[in-house]
Parts: C-alpha cells; structure tokens; sequence
C-alpha cells in the first residue's frame, strides 16, 4: 500500500452496505505490519511537515536536539517531547489568535473552532479545507464500525457552537451519506421540542452526552412515553462525558432506550476525536491508529507503559495540516490492551473507556471545567472572600455545578443580591451554569495544607440510584 500525504480521500467511495468494514485492508491488517508500512511513513511525513512549516515545533524540538530524519522508528518517536494544553495556551497567548502552530495561511481555513474558554482562555483552531474532509472521512469510517449506514436518521442533540462534537458528528454523518437532523441542544424549551420531534421524525440515531440522553428519557416519561418504544433509537452514540463508557451508566442507557450504547471521543485539540471509538460489539473503544497515533505513557516519566497496564492519553495527529498536535498530553486516564475483538479490527483497545483524568478537570453537562478558571472569575470580583467551594451533584439524571463563596468582610447584607448577580454573569461568559450560594464570612473549613475545595458527589447519587434499582 503505497502512502501519500497529505493523505487523499476518494469523496465518492462508499463501501457495500453488508459491508463490516469501511477499509477491510486497513483495518484487519497485522498490527506490526500496520505500523511498519502505514503508520510510521504517515508519522514521518507529518514530523517533516511540521519542523518545516511550524515555529512552535520547531523551537522545541531543536531545544531538545531532535530533528524528524531522526525518527525511524516508533520506539525512536518517544524522543519527541511531549506538548501540553498550556504550551497551546500560552503560545496563543503570546501570538494570538492561533499561535505559531498554524502551518496553513488563512485562506487555506475552512472552519474556526476553539474550546469553551473554561481554563481561562479559549483555545483557537484554526481547521484547512484539506483537514475538514479528512476529518470527516475518519468520522464516517468510525461511524461504520458501529453500525451506521445510509438510511439511518442521526439525531444531533448537542451543542452547535466552538465545541468540537456536534459539528465533528455532522460533517462525519454527512460523509457516510446516512441522514443529520442537526437539532442541537442548549435553547429554553428545546428538550420539549425534541420530545416532538423525534416522535414525529424517528430518528434511528442518536448523539450527544449520557446525561442529555438520560434528561431527555426522564422529561419523555413524564409525558407518559416509552423511549425504548416511542422513540426507536437502534444506536447511541456520546462523547463529552465518560458516561458512555461506565458499566452501569451504558446499561440504563440501553435499557432505557432499546437501543445499543456507543462510547466515542478523545478531545477537540485531536479532531478527529472519533479515532477513539467503539465497535458495534461494544468491547471498549478502539483506538484507530492509522489516523491518530495514541500512546498511553506513565504520567511521570512520560514513558509509554505496555498493554494491560494503566496511564494517560498522548496524541499524535498522521493527517493534519493545519494545527497538527504531536504527541498533545491528553492526559485521560485509562489502561489499554491488544487482545483480539469479535469485530475483526486489530486495533489497541481501552477496554474500560477513559475513566479518569490526570490533573484537576472534572466535566459538567459534557463541558470542561478547571477548578483554577472558577478561582479566577472569584477572586477578580471585589467583595468576595478568599475562601470556595466548588460542589458536583446530580439531580435525577442531570448534573449540577453548585459554587459556595463567602462574601468580604465589611460587604453587608443588601450587596449580596448584585455581587450573586456579577458572579452568574461572569460564570456564563465563559460557558458555566452555576448554583451559587453566598455565605458568611469564616464558614468554610480552612486549612494549612492543600485545601479541598471540589467535591463531587455524583458518585454517591450514583449508588443510592443503584441500591434503589436493586430494592426495586
């Protein structure tokens, strides 16, 4: 299989519909001979790309005295020093909008995206027209391992805004010729709407977070319907949230909705996040190396640990031309392994899902949130305390972000409504719904030491439901 890059797709290639595989070739092959014939001439190509056409890359590699013609391997690959989301913060920082990693001119975009802005700072991509159709090219192929076809209808109940996942959903529905009904989600009154309009469309599909499906079966039963037989989804496939991917959460999914549950998803600096996704056997996510390379690497010594061993995602994109992320510390905790699936793919496998995080971010209602973000939007509003607390419950099937903040010395009782006012507003600006409860002064414990200021009760909720669902 001869290699090209950047890699070329062939819009008009559909496979047969009895098909199994969109690429059997690519995706049954022998793994050492998958990453001696495609991976590394793809990975190699994309180094050389990259040393030519970014600074950002540049600089550190040269700083840690590695050039691409050096890598001939994929054990010589882990020479490449790892890029972290603060490096991509900073250096957009310094060189806004997109940093000195955009390897295309302007002209060359098709789309601008970014993140939700909660670190702090929203993170710009700048995505060519080239990157936009590959992208699409691997959803659609993932899509197919899991068993969407042409006439399927694909409900998109997330978010249409710089978030990554609905637009990477749609533009991979559309590549597999299948049906988008790209409703979103967000808008006072839309879960009602949906109820209507996935009883009246029937959609075969559904996309979006665990806890927007969950929502959206509990506001169903309400009004007397059975998801399962009122709304006819045969698949459901999430991303945003780990949910997908818990035992128990996938399940109740399943159950609810008679349909089988699909955990997908890395993260936005890597679209095409889909090269992280499960098969229609539902075995943990495949992880599509010859689209993104992945390693899971010990989170101290940034070494990569063998199959059957736990660590942290590190990324690295084989098709990207525009803001390509070499070896991005995704930092999702999770344990991999190579043992054979029903499917037939050949695929390193997370068998668990990604179940954790290496640092600090805990995700809310499918957005990230840092601790350190919120801290930020306190201490910069005059008449608070120094003191918060930063509380994650779950009402029935939908999370709440609960902020507990005491008020100044000095700051009486009449200024409280407009500094809860002040603090709301500059939450929603960088995409936070918050309940925020404004105490007396000295009412939370402090401490010398680390203080713990999250605490998520999710998993508590999680239990009484299950111990309920046992008693029942």
């Amino acid at each position: 299989m001869t290699i090209q890059w950047p890699t070329q797709y062939d819009r008009s290639y559909l496979p047969s519909p009895n098909s199994k595989y969109w690429n059997k070739e690519l995706e049954t092959m022998n793994p050492e001979e998958r990453e001696r014939k495609i991976i590394l001439p793809k990975l190699q190509a994309q180094l050389k790309y990259a040393y030519e056409r970014s600074p950002l890359y540049r600089r550190k590699w040269n700083a840690a005295k590695i050039k691409p013609e050096d890598i001939r391997s994929l054990a010589d690959f882990e020479q490449i020093p790892i890029l972290t989301k603060e490096e991509i913060r900073q250096d957009q920082k310094e060189h806004p909008p997109f940093g000195t990693n955009l390897c295309v001119s302007i002209s060359e975009l098709a789309r601008i995206q970014g993140t939700s802005g909660t670190t702090g700072k929203p993170t710009a991509f700048g995505i060519s027209k080239g990157d936009m159709e590959r992208i699409a090219e691997a959803h659609a192929r993932t899509m197919w391992g899991f068993g969407m076809r042409q006439e399927d209808i694909v409900f998109i109940g997330s978010f249409f805004s710089l978030y990554w996942g609905s637009w990477g959903a749609l533009v991979g529905v559309e590549r597999l010729g299948a049906v988008a009904f790209p409703f979103g989600a967000g808008v006072p009154g839309q879960t009602d709407r949906a109820i209507e309009w996935i009883k009246e469309i029937k959609p075969t599909i559904f996309y979006g977070t665990p806890s927007y499906s969950l929502y959206l079966a509990e506001k169903a039963m309400e009004k007397g319907l059975d998801p399962a037989k009122d709304f006819g989804f045969r698949i459901l496939f999430f991303s945003g949230e780990p949910g997908a991917g818990v035992p128990s959460t996938k399940k109740k999914i399943e159950e609810t909705f008679g349909g089988i549950c699909i955990d997908s998803g890395s993260t936005a600096e890597m679209t095409p996040w889909m090269s992280n996704c499960e098969c229609e056997y539902r075995q943990g996510m495949h992880l599509w190396q010859d689209i993104v390379y992945a390693e899971l690497v010990d989170p101290v010594t940034k070494r990569r640990v063998p199959y059957g061993k736990e660590g942290v995602t590190v990324y690295t994109h084989l098709e990207r031309t525009s803001q390509p992320m070499i070896r991005f510390f995704a930092g999702d905790i999770s344990m991999w392994v190579n043992d054979p699936c029903p499917c037939g793919r050949t695929y390193p496998r997370l068998p668990k899902g990604i179940y954790g995080r290496a640092d600090d971010m805990f995700i809310v209602r499918g957005e990230n949130v840092y601790p350190s973000a919120i801290e930020d939007v306190i201490r910069g509003i005059p008449g608070f305390g120094d003191e918060y607390r930063i509380i994650i419950t779950r009402e029935k099937t939908m999370d709440e972000l609960i902020i507990q903040v005491e008020r100044a010395r000095g700051v009486n009782a009449g200024e409280v409504p407009e500094l809860k006012k002040k603090l709301e507003s500059e939450l929603r600006t960088r995409g936070l719904r918050a309940v925020i409860q404004i105490l007396e002064p000295n009412s939370l414990e402090r401490t010398e030491f680390k203080a713990k200021r999250v605490i998520d009760k999710r998993s508590l909720y999680d239990e009484i439901t299950q111990k309920k669902s046992e008693m029942s």
